[in-house]
């Protein structure tokens, strides 16, 4: 039997007619609905429209209008949109985390992390979009007489598929650089988390983008998912590997791009000179961060067998401790899991390596007296291969430890893997840090952290290796995915070919002298 938790009251802003203001953007002419409900009591909060193939099509037809509009607007003005945007992102941001607390179930802390994103995002390509995409001249094959520009170009309309975990972070953060760049956005949110970007999308329309620009449609990914991507100029989807190789596979038969970010199993190595104070605290966020519904989070902790007693001890205690409850305030330190059925599928991890010889240290079961989809923070030890949980990414509050003896078999152990999305090292001497760090096969490596650092450093490329992607978000690649480039070339004077009357032996001579003038030109 589940419960209503004690003294849980709704945020304020989350009304009935809000709500239903919000899921009218989302087309469903065939007047099908889905059931979005509040993750900590079950109760249903509206009813969400679902889309039909043809909604979808006309979604497509109206971004496509409204996209050769603002291709032709100046960067400068479609910018001056987005620091409008990043001032009403911060102002709304308590907003924000209420919609996602209510439909993702996680503690409000995490909510009010995710709220930030955006913000992050357009600061950074408020710096790098105009230069990004200005044209660049290069020179041309002969020089003085010819010339080659290089040009960005929008790709058109961008199909963006978000995942639950989160929602908001995804679904605009992922939109904002492909509207810097000229592109619309169709973005289709899983239906469970659809409401905080549908509030994103309205901020953004409050700030000066055009209405009809960014589209969102609804439904399940089998139904919608193929027009989708049939009808886009570039894909970009964040979720199992499973389904972005379906993608990618329909993607290529398109002949358009895509990104990919999804899968993990992501190693944490703790070296033996390590601060374990430090190292535990890590491991809590890792594990259990976002009730550890994160693709980079945590599943597997290596130890030296020097200090694996002592980190144990500690980590089980700091665990057992937390606060884990439903609660829209900031108290709680995890909260629930997204759904009931993600629920089962982590508890079914659990029970598969229990029943195989692993051993629960703390955690692992249900907790049905918090909510629907509350689970305990687990930790495993002897947990193998030939578990579901020692080589499937569990995307839970479950992480398991285990023990080394030299570093060369921690990296061994952590490369052990068909995923490669994140990891992390801890040490006090961050040089050797550093170097194993390069021998981790991972898109991300940390150094004295879990996932924040490289997250949050939206400089740089952040994608996966393996089966845990291809392409990456952030970085100048974060934006310039969206464009395709264009080679404008300009011949000044007739030169490329024999002169009237040459002989072509002549030429030939004359071309093979050249190219090693231009060697030396070029070397100096």
């Amino acid at each position: 039997m589940t419960l209503t938790p004690v003294g849980l009251t709704r945020p304020a802003s989350v009304t009935g007619a809000f709500l239903e203001q919000l899921v009218a953007r989302v087309p469903g002419s065939a007047g099908a609905t889905w059931k979005l409900t509040e993750v900590y009591t079950g109760d249903v909060l509206v009813e969400l429209p679902q889309s039909t193939p043809e909604d979808i099509e006309r979604a497509f037809a109206v971004a496509r209008e409204a996209q050769r509009k603002w291709a032709a607007t100046p960067v400068k003005q479609r910018l001056a949109v987005f620091k409008r945007a990043h001032t009403l992102f911060v102002d709304h941001a308590r907003a924000v985390a209420d919609l996602i607390q209510v439909e993702s179930g996680k503690n409000r802390r995490m909510a009010i992390e995710e709220t930030c994103d955006p913000p992050m995002v357009m600061s950074h390509y408020l710096k790098r979009a105009a230069k990004l995409l200005a044209p660049v001249k290069r020179g041309g094959p002969v020089p003085l007489v010819t010339s080659s520009t290089e040009v960005r170009r929008p790709k058109g309309v961008v199909g963006i598929i978000a995942p639950w975990n989160f929602p908001f972070a995804t679904g605009i953060s992922d939109a904002v650089p492909a509207l810097m760049a000229g592109n619309a956005v169709v973005l289709k949110p899983d239906n469970k988390t659809a409401l905080s970007p549908l509030y994103g999308v309205r901020l953004l329309e409050e700030a000066g983008l055009p209405k009809g620009l960014f589209q969102v449609v609804c439904g399940e990914g089998p139904d919608v998912g193929p027009t989708l991507i049939d009808q886009a100029d570039y894909v970009m989807f964040t979720g199992s590997t499973a389904t972005g190789k379906v993608i990618g596979e329909r993607a290529g038969r398109n002949l358009i791009g895509c990104c990919l970010e999804l899968g993990g199993k992501n190693p944490m190595i703790v070296l033996e000179d390590a601060n374990i104070s430090e190292a535990v605290q890590g491991a809590v966020f890792g594990a259990f961060g976002n009730t550890g519904q994160i693709c980079m989070h945590v599943e597997r902790i290596y130890l030296p067998e020097s200090r694996y007693n002592e980190f144990k001890t500690a980590f089980v205690a700091a665990a057992s401790a937390l606060d884990v409850r439903a609660a829209y305030d900031f108290g709680p330190e995890m909260g629930s899991l997204v759904s009931v059925d993600h629920m089962r599928r982590v508890k079914s991890h659990v029970d598969d390596a229990v029943a195989k010889g692993a051993t629960v240290l703390c955690g692992g079961k249900p907790r049905p007296d918090l909510g629907p989809a509350f689970f305990e923070p687990t930790i495993l030890e002897g947990v193998t291969k030939d578990m579901l949980c020692g080589v499937t990414e569990t995307f839970g509050p479950v992480v398991a430890l285990h023990s080394y003896r030299t570093v060369d078999e921690a990296v061994a152990l952590a490369n052990d893997t068909d995923y490669g999305l994140n990891a992390s090292v801890w040490s006090t001497d961050v040089p050797a840090a550093r170097a194993l760090a390069a021998r981790i096969e991972s898109g991300n490596v940390n150094v004295n952290d879990i996932l924040a650092t490289a997250y949050a450093a939206k400089g740089t490329p952040s994608g996966g290796v393996k089966n845990s992607g291809v392409g990456a978000r952030h970085g100048d690649q974060g934006l310039l995915k969206y464009t395709d480039g264009q080679n404008l070339a300009v011949l000044k004077k007739q030169v490329m070919g024999p002169r009237p009357g040459q002989h072509y032996e002549k030429y030939v001579e004359s071309m093979l002298s050249g190219l090693k003038t231009l060697r030396k030109l070029r070397l100096r």
